[in-house]
């Protein structure tokens, strides 16, 4: 139960967080005009990934899209890629995360199979997770970098200054979106350590003989042919003529009894 329990957790926080991404990306407001010098202006900017926005104070808005991918920056478009493969990796392990979960049935799929889907799901949700939150870092830190830029420009009387850009809402929602994928991944690979079949263990079978225990003795190899050779004897120092035993049976000399 804890299984399916965690596995379900775990695909819900994943689909939450790979919507998170998907709105996060389509959103304009990636960078918002900081107001704290003018805090009352009659026009107020703010762009996104795919367009640039620009909100007058009665209330018309105009967005005009990016027409040319040449043109800008290599680390936005850097953020694009993320974003877009963060997405594509997501909705994956969802399709495959659909057809994982324990409570569903499909056909005679085993439990191995499960597993093996679950986990590579986890993985997934665990990538985009982290390409989300790269990108979002990413551009997060070219504002950054252009904010203090700008403020140096401005102590030092430049007139011709830049707006600043401030941190618009869609990187908060990436944040969370990209965390909320990977903590759902990876819940998904702990869930997949419930899915794997324990191992049969089979107890090893001693077999014995019904009959008694039997020792053989190892010797030479006599083959009965009916007659028994006659003993010769030998003249020579160190030679003794074979004994017969006390069973009656008659015992030949061996090489050791040589000189």
């Amino acid at each position: 139960m804890s299984t399916t329990i965690c596995q379900v957790m775990g695909f819900i926080v994943s689909s939450l967080g790979v919507a998170g991404c998907i709105v996060s990306t389509a959103m304009d407001m990636w960078s918002t005009q900081d107001l704290y010098d003018n805090p009352v202006t009659a026009v107020f900017q703010y762009q996104g990934l795919w367009r640039s926005c620009v909100r007058q104070s009665s209330g018309f808005t105009e967005c005009r899209p990016y027409f040319t991918i040449l043109g800008l920056p290599a680390m936005f478009q850097a953020v694009r890629a993320l974003m877009i493969v963060g997405i594509v990796l997501g909705i994956l392990g969802l399709l495959v995360c659909i057809f994982a979960l324990k409570c569903i049935r499909i056909g005679n799929m085993e439990d191995s199979a499960k597993a093996n889907m679950t986990l590579t799901s986890g993985i997934m949700f665990i990538v985009a997770g982290l390409c989300a939150i790269t990108g979002v870092s990413v551009f997060a830190n070219m504002l950054v970098t252009n904010f203090w830029m700008s403020t140096a420009n401005m102590y030092q009387g430049m007139q011709n200054v830049q707006n600043r850009y401030t941190f618009g809402s869609a990187l908060f929602v990436g944040w969370v979106a990209g965390g909320l994928a990977l903590i759902g991944g990876i819940m998904m690979c702990l869930a997949c350590r419930g899915l794997i079949p324990e191992e049969s263990r089979y107890k090893a079978v001693s077999y014995n003989a019904s009959g008694r225990n039997i020792s053989y003795r190892t010797g030479p190899y006599k083959v009965g042919s009916g007659y028994e050779p006659e003993t010769k004897t030998r003249k020579g120092a160190g030679y003794e003529e074979a004994a017969q035993s006390e069973d009656g049976r008659r015992s030949y000399p061996s090489k050791y009894d040589y000189v």
